[in-house]
């Protein structure tokens, strides 16, 4: 039966949109949303107490999702760009392209934020808005206590794989199944390897590079799948055993030995996951790919990136408006962001260099995310939630 779990699907196209990895996003930054919402004094903290401890720790680690972004970054850059001949002109236009996808809705996320930023004084206000503006946080956390947008750290995680990709890129674009399968196994030691020699696990650029070369591994496993002349096995035979040992995975982190983390056994789980829904097939890829839900994780990078500062004026509404009204919210405004300005902006910067998006096809967003964690979130501990503001609570005090 096509699409089903022991049938086969049809070849996916070797190019243009994966509807059920767009649809993912969404889920993805919903996730987020929803952990920024819990914890201590937080609105949704009753509802999460309910559950069963293994479920309340896959819940509470929705800051996972940020490594699942950039492993889903590194798989649609090199879709979108695998076939590129790079000289001057087209890394030009590329890093422009690039520049268009993350920064004007960044840059509204800051404006939001800003009388916040204007009341701040924790600390050198001048270095910590530079920092922001040339989005080099993610290369200085624990440094600095602002959290005017905590998600835009792995911001800079994407602005450094977008300039090393075309360096990726040109030596894997062509590799076979054994370089294929090495490179993925050096992504999934490559983050304990630089724990290992020294590097610090607060430098996220080069910790989350794993995660990104992960990506560009299984977007060459899904060309060779994909290019076959034969139907595919059912993406569900990937994506519904990357689902439950993702989950397993969270739920049980504890239990983990010291000496693995959980980012490192979430890679190939990833991996899994992103390859299936690709391939399409099953229900879970049909409802990802359904339009509304596409239309929503196309808009997600506008969710991930912009509900924190939001949610720094959302903690001035009262339990019942923050409980019901904050999600939709910030869920509708990301809808109209993505149509009437993230959209639009993007092809005027890209017209400005003669580039355009190729037809029926969304190039890779932060994407989100597109995740993000409270505070500055590490790969091996979970993250501080001391820098977020509390919904449902009084207007708080700048984070010190």
């Amino acid at each position: 039966m096509r699409g089903r779990l022991t049938g086969t699907a049809a070849r996916p196209p070797r190019s243009g949109h994966l509807p059920a990895l767009t649809g993912l996003r969404f889920f993805l930054a919903l996730w987020v949303m929803f952990t920024h919402l819990i914890g201590t004094g937080h609105v949704y903290e009753p509802i999460v107490l309910l559950l069963p401890g293994p479920m309340q720790d896959l819940v509470r680690r929705g800051y996972q999702a940020v490594p699942t972004f950039f492993v889903l970054s590194g798989f649609v850059l090199a879709r979108t760009y695998g076939a590129t001949e790079w000289n001057r002109r087209s890394l030009w236009k590329y890093l422009v392209g690039r520049f268009a996808r993350v920064y004007p809705v960044y840059l509204v996320s800051l404006l939001i934020v800003s009388p916040f930023i204007v009341k701040a004084a924790d600390q050198p206000k001048g270095w910590l808005v530079a920092m922001h503006l040339t989005l080099m946080q993610g290369w200085f956390s624990g440094q600095y206590t602002a959290g005017w947008n905590t998600p835009a750290w792995s911001l800079s995680c994407e602005m450094f794989f977008y300039l090393v990709f075309p360096l990726l890129i040109i030596p894997m674009k062509s590799m076979g199944w054994g370089r294929t399968l090495a490179s993925a196994v050096i992504a999934c030691v490559l983050t304990q390897t630089m724990w290992a020699v020294g590097i610090s696990d607060q430098i996220k650029p080069l910790i989350h590079l794993s995660d990104f070369l992960m990506g560009i591994a299984v977007s060459r496993a899904f060309d060779m799948i994909a290019g076959r002349s034969v139907r595919v096995p059912s993406g569900a035979w990937f994506y519904v055993p990357g689902f439950l040992g993702s989950g397993v995975i969270l739920a049980y982190a504890d239990y983990l030995p010291g000496w693995i983390s959980m980012n490192t056994l979430l890679r190939p789980m990833n991996a899994l996951l992103l390859l299936g829904l690709g391939l399409g097939g099953g229900l879970v890829a049909r409802v990802f790919s359904t339009r509304p839900i596409v239309y929503l994780g196309k808009a997600s990078y506008a969710m991930y990136i912009l509900h924190i500062p939001i949610l720094w004026w959302a903690v001035g509404w009262n339990t019942f408006q923050v409980t019901y009204l904050y999600v939709p919210f910030v869920v509708g405004l990301s809808c109209v962001v993505f149509a009437a300005f993230e959209e639009p902006v993007n092809r005027w910067i890209r017209s400005l260099v003669g580039k355009r998006p190729a037809p029926g096809f969304t190039p890779a967003r932060m994407d989100p995310p597109r995740s993000h964690a409270p505070g500055t979130q590490t790969s091996r501990n979970p993250p501080d939630a001391a820098y977020l503001p509390h919904p449902g609570s009084t207007p708080p005090q700048m984070p010190r």
